[in-house]
Formats: structure tokens, C-alpha cells, sequence
């Protein structure tokens, strides 16, 4: 039950915010519908009312209407991004705060990038290594949720919300598509490959089971709660079946390998990829929304990732807390800027400010280093600004808050107790040495730190692109199959080659253990997300009073995203053993043709040039 553990604390406390956010009087009513834009109020305004009518106002009209049509309410994040588009700019300027948005879009795609794969998956690498995970139990659990970290996130962020649930939706199923069609398909391209075959059979099955669950809740409307724990029930059996296809696979090949063991750092492990026998340790799980510092991560020991080897002092050297603070707060390394191209450079300045703002709140466990990345003046700022972070982006800050009898506020209070403990922490530790603590506690930390950090860039993502579609009149669908999918989806790339032989050099002609090949990792990893996303998302939107949650489509489209993942998993679930597991470039072509007539389908769709008859 380790693995799990750290995935309900994420749970309960999102499921505290959502909770907190309705009144204890709700009564119970009909359940929402997908991408349902009708509410009604107390003061008269009429039912039915879609916020994407602000389009069909007089630019006069259009402030008023925002403001008091209960539709056009985003519920948590910290921006209004409606009220900026309609009451703080002209009429004729809305391009602007649209291009705004725009940019502000793509940032908060980076944002999720750099905190998944920088601060989210090595801690998360740290708690399965401190609880003695094996690698498998690690790689379908830890660090496949941190892979997926981004999609997850907005998926629960999006089905929280009974008119952003189409968001949820679209994107599932459209980076399902995305994953498994042009990224698998573009590295058959580039590299042709050998699927292992067992354990490709064994995710994509699951994946047609996740979807045919899906087709299923879609088709009958709605999703009880014992439905919603099924989804998650599923993704416990399916994690179990890894585990146990590994013993098997281990006991039929006879060698007399012992069960596996919990892995250790630097140590590797045994795997079979294409009849051969490969050894390579556990990669670092890694998500970003665009091309990241994979390659510049640098040979990990005492001291190596601060210095390098050619830059050891040769003399012992003791540094003040003040120089390890100011080191440790430097998200720049001056000897790696200078042998970079321009546009590392120009991507790097961009990053820079998220990277130093996360340095100064998420605490980060290296179990590779000898000091396990113990920066003991950080950390102990880590131990006050941590959960300070949590309170205050814990339901959009109405936790932290809150005043206590009206007099003292729930941050100050966190503060104070938080800076008493770093007091205590620092007279009690030293800079040489992590306190025996220091793995589990700070881990944790950051763990759940970072994970507020993406629930709140996933929380504004899914507003932004709420507020698009009302602008631009798209439904939730379109807008979550395109942008959302993609911008969480792009990530992909690199991880998936990272799996396939000669792709890259840090693991060149090596398999890694759990993740067999980039046609069973996309469909295991998309799997993850459907199950946890649909069935956390639609659990956190059910109350006491209200335990069914309503998903009827609200268009053609939707049944077009379901039938086109289900044609392509049942494609390749056909054309991969048919080549005997061998993956060319003509399977790469098929796949990516296949993504772009979805795709002119889907939009043809969307604008209303393929439609049902009228009856």
C-alpha cells in the first residue's frame, strides 16, 4: 500500500478543497450536465443562460453581462481572466488581452513542465527509493504519476467542474491520440524499434478497457461513485498485474533471479527488450511541455553536481550557510551557459524566474548524491515556505485566509509555526551532514509542494482555456483534444525516445525496466490518466447529497474523439503483432496520417460542416 499512501494525502487534501467549496445546506439537485453553461441565481436572472451568448451583446452590454451571469463564474484560480477580457479593455482591443492569454497559455505550459520534471518526479523517485519500492511498482506508480503529472492535474482540475468536464474530455482522449499516434509513430520514424510484446499487449489491453469504460459512462449519461472507484479500483489492478506479469516473466526464464528487489541508486537492474538481455538502471521520470535540460544533467556524487569533477577543491573546504543559500538559490550555472546554443539561452531566461520561485518553496531530495541534495539553510527556509505555499494555493488561498475569531490569519499562524520548527531544525543540524530524517521528511514536502504548485497552474490553464472558448464561441471538447492535449502531450517525446535503442545517448541501445517500449509506455501512461483523471475528477465533484455526476456529450465530437482513440488502439493492437513486434516507418506514416484526417474530421466537426441530419 506504499505506493498509494502518498496519492491519497494529493487526494484528501484536493478533496478537502473541493468539499470546502459547497455549503453545508446544498441540497441535493439534478446532476450537472458536460459542458452544461446553465445556472441560475437568487436575484432573477433566467435559466439557460450560456456565457458564450456575451458574444451576440452590444460591446456595451458585454461587462454587465459577464459580471452578472452566474455561467460566466470561474470557479477557483487566481485571475479573472473574463472580467480582464470584457470590462478592463475596449471592445476594439480584445485581441490584445486574447494575445495576452495567448502567451500567459504557453507559459503555464512551461510552468508544468519544469515543476513535474525538475521538482515533482525526483521527489517522487526519492519516496519510492525511502519506502524500498521495487522499479516496477515504482514505474507504473511514482513515476508514471509524475510522467503524467500535467495531465492528471488537469483532468481532475477539469472534471471538478461540471462545465469544464468537456475540457476533461477532449483532452484524455485527444493526448491519448496524440501519445499514441504521432509521438509513437514519429520515433518509428525516426528510429525503427522492437516493441517488447508482453508487456505492449498487456497496456494496450488495459488502455481499450479504460476507453470502452469511458464509451461506456458517455453513452448511459452519468457516473455513479461506485463507477468513479472502479476507474480507480482498475488502475490498483492494473499496477498489481505489472508486479505480477514481472514475477512470472522472471520465473519463466528460469535464471533464478531473486523477486525484485527495492532499487537502489547507480544500481542496474535486469530487463529483456527483443529476446536480448539489457541491463540500465531507472531513469529519472521526466514531463515538460517543450524541450528541457535532459541532456544537461550531469554525473551526480559528492559534491559532482555542485562542481563537476575538474572543479573539486583540492583542499577541504567548508562553506557558510550564507554562500550554500546563495548557491543553492542560483538556477543558472555559468560554465554550462557559456558552451549552450542562443536558444537554450533564450529558453533558459524564460525559466529562470519559475525555477527560482520553485527553488525557494519546493525542498528536493536527490537520493544519487551523497548528501542527498541537503542544503540545510534552504531546507530550513523549505520547512516555513512550504507550507505556507500549501495553505495559500489550497482552494485559491481561502484557507490561508481565513481568520481565526476574526482576528488572526490561518498563514501567520502557519508561518510562525513553521519558523519555530526551522529554528529548531538549523541549531540542531549540520551543513556536511543530512540529518537521518532528512529523505523522508523533505521528500514528502516537496512532494506535496510541488503538487500544489501543478494543481495551480492546471487550475488557471483550464480557465484560460474556458475563457477562449467562450471568446472564440469552441466547445470544451475541441478546446481540450487541441490545446490542452497537446501542450500536456508534447512532453512525451522525449521520455518515449528516451526508451527506444539509439535514440539517445545517456542510455544508448539499453531498455529501461517497466517502461518496455514507446508504443506500451504511451499506452500505459494514457491509461494512468484516464482512470485516475476521470475517476479522482469525478469523485472530488460529488457531494453527500449528490453522488451521480452527469457526462452527456454535448456534440457529435465527442463521439468522434471516443471512436477514433478506440479505432487506433484496436489498429495497432492488430498491425503490431502482424510485424511481429517490429516497429518502421511505415507503421510511423500510418500512424500520423491517421492523426491528421482525425484531426480535419474532428475540426470539420466543430465548425459545423459535418453534422448529424435533422430529424
Amino acid at each position: 500500500m506504499g505506493p498509494l499512501w502518498a496519492l491519497r494525502v494529493a487526494g484528501a487534501l484536493s478533496l478537502a478543497g473541493a468539499l470546502a467549496g459547497h455549503d453545508g445546506s446544498q441540497r441535493a439537485g439534478p446532476p450537472a450536465a458536460l459542458d452544461a453553461g446553465t445556472r441560475g441565481d437568487s436575484v432573477g436572472h433566467d435559466r439557460g443562460v450560456d456565457c458564450r451568448e456575451v458574444g451576440k451583446r452590444n460591446s456595451s452590454e458585454r461587462c454587465r453581462f459577464v459580471r452578472s451571469t452566474p455561467d460566466c463564474r470561474l470557479d477557483g484560480g487566481f485571475l479573472d481572466y473574463l472580467g480582464g477580457a470584457f470590462c478592463a479593455f475596449p471592445a476594439a482591443l480584445l485581441p490584445l488581452p486574447v494575445s495576452l492569454y495567448a502567451l500567459w497559455l504557453l507559459y503555464l505550459f512551461v510552468i508544468l513542465g519544469v515543476t513535474a520534471e525538475k521538482f515533482f518526479c525526483p521527489n517522487l523517485s526519492a519516496i519510492s527509493t525511502s519506502l524500498k519500492l521495487s522499479h516496477n511498482v515504482a514505474g507504473v506508480t511514482f513515476l508514471a504519476f509524475g510522467n503524467g503529472a500535467p495531465d492528471v492535474f488537469s483532468a481532475v482540475v477539469a472534471f471538478s467542474d461540471p462545465r469544464t468536464a468537456g475540457l476533461a474530455v477532449g483532452a484524455v482522449f485527444g493526448a491519448g491520440i496524440f501519445v499514441t499516434t504521432v509521438v509513437a509513430g514519429g520515433i518509428a520514424l525516426m528510429k525503427p524499434f522492437a516493441a517488447a510484446s508482453r508487456p505492449f499487449l498487456r497496456d494496450i489491453i488495459f488502455y481499450m478497457v479504460a476507453v470502452f469504460l469511458t464509451f461506456l459512462v458517455l453513452y448511459f449519461g452519468h457516473i455513479t461513485l461506485g463507477e468513479a472507484l472502479g476507474y480507480l479500483g482498475l488502475y490498483v489492478f492494473y499496477v498489481f498485474t505489472v508486479v505480477l506479469c514481472t514475477w512470472i516473466h522472471r520465473w519463466q526464464r528460469g535464471d533464478g533471479s531473486p523477486p525484485p528487489g527495492p532499487w537502489e541508486p547507480g544500481k542496474e537492474h535486469s530487463v529483456v527488450l527483443a529476446g536480448s538481455l539489457c541491463t540500465s538502471p531507472l531513469p529519472p521520470c521526466s514531463r515538460t511541455a517543450i524541450p528541457t535540460d535532459a541532456e544537461d544533467q550531469e554525473p551526480s556524487g559528492a559534491d559532482c553536481g555542485d562542481y563537476g569533477e575538474e572543479y573539486r577543491p583540492l583542499l577541504p573546504y567548508h562553506e557558510t550557510s550564507l554562500h550554500i543559500l546563495s548557491a543553492a538559490l542560483s538556477p543558472l550555472d555559468q560554465r554550462k551557459w557559456r558552451r549552450k546554443p542562443w536558444y537554450w539561452r533564450l529558453f533558459k531566461v524564460l525559466k529562470v524566474p519559475v525555477e527560482l520561485v520553485l527553488l525557494l518553496t519546493v525542498p528536493v531530495v536527490d537520493p544519487d548524491k551523497d548528501d542527498l541534495n541537503w542544503k540545510r539553510p534552504l531546507n530550513c527556509l523549505h520547512i516555513v515556505t512550504g507550507p505556507l505555499l500549501c495553505i495559500l494555493t489550497l482552494k485559491s488561498g481561502a484557507y490561508g485566509l481565513y481568520q481565526i475569531h476574526g482576528v488572526f490569519p490561518v498563514w501567520a499562524l502557519v508561518a510562525l509555526a513553521g519558523s519555530i520548527l526551522a529554528i529548531i531544525i538549523f541549531v540542531t543540524t549540520r551543513n556536511e551532514e543530512p540529518p537521518k530524517y532528512h529523505c523522508q521528511v523533505f521528500a514528502f514536502l516537496g512532494f506535496l509542494s510541488s503538487a500544489m504548485w501543478i494543481n495551480a497552474a492546471a487550475t488557471e490553464l483550464v480557465n484560460i482555456l474556458r475563457t477562449l472558448g467562450i471568446i472564440f464561441e469552441l466547445s470544451n471538447t475541441v478546446l481540450g483534444l487541441t490545446l490542452l492535449a497537446w501542450g500536456n502531450s508534447i512532453g512525451a517525446s522525449p521520455l518515449l525516445a528516451l526508451q527506444t535503442p539509439s535514440l539517445t545517448s545517456p542510455w544508448h541501445g539499453r531498455a529501461t525496466p517497466a517502461w518496455p517500449s514507446p508504443p506500451a509506455l504511451g499506452a500505459s501512461s494514457s491509461a494512468s490518466d484516464i482512470l485516475v483523471g476521470v475517476g479522482l475528477g469525478c469523485l472530488l465533484q460529488m457531494t453527500s447529497s449528490q453522488i451521480v455526476v452527469k457526462l452527456e456529450p454535448d456534440s457529435l465530437l465527442v463521439w468522434i474523439l471516443a471512436g477514433a482513440l478506440a479505432l487506433s488502439l484496436v489498429f495497432s493492437f492488430v498491425a503490431v503483432p502482424v510485424q511481429c513486434f517490429q516497429l518502421g516507418k511505415a507503421y510511423g506514416i500510418c500512424l500520423i496520417l491517421y492523426y491528421l484526417a482525425f484531426l480535419c474530421v474532428a475540426l470539420l466537426t466543430e465548425f459545423r460542416v459535418i453534422h448529424l441530419a435533422a430529424t
